[in-house]
């Protein structure tokens, strides 16, 4: 299972993201636990400077704007 954190304060932006990277793994079919991290602090100690941001498996992949879904996939495969 992979372990997916998407930061971001709540936004569209951030909850569409969320939602992409649900679809990502169903389409898949790769098991995911998907935390939304809204908190400002955790988002800065996660290295995060422009929302929303993903990390798989402790490790930042992107950050700012939505991710392209070929990306995520990538990330999702690894």
């Amino acid at each position: 299972m992979k372990d997916v954190k998407v930061y971001g304060p709540g936004c569209k932006r951030c909850e569409k993201t969320e939602e992409m990277v649900k679809e990502a793994a169903a389409k898949l079919g790769i098991e995911v636990s998907v935390e939304k991290v809204t908190d400002p602090r955790a988002i800065a100690m996660a290295g995060v400077m422009s929302t929303p941001g993903v990390s798989v498996d402790g490790k930042l992949v992107h950050s700012g704007g939505l991710p392209d879904s070929g990306k995520l996939e990538g990330w999702l495969s690894a």
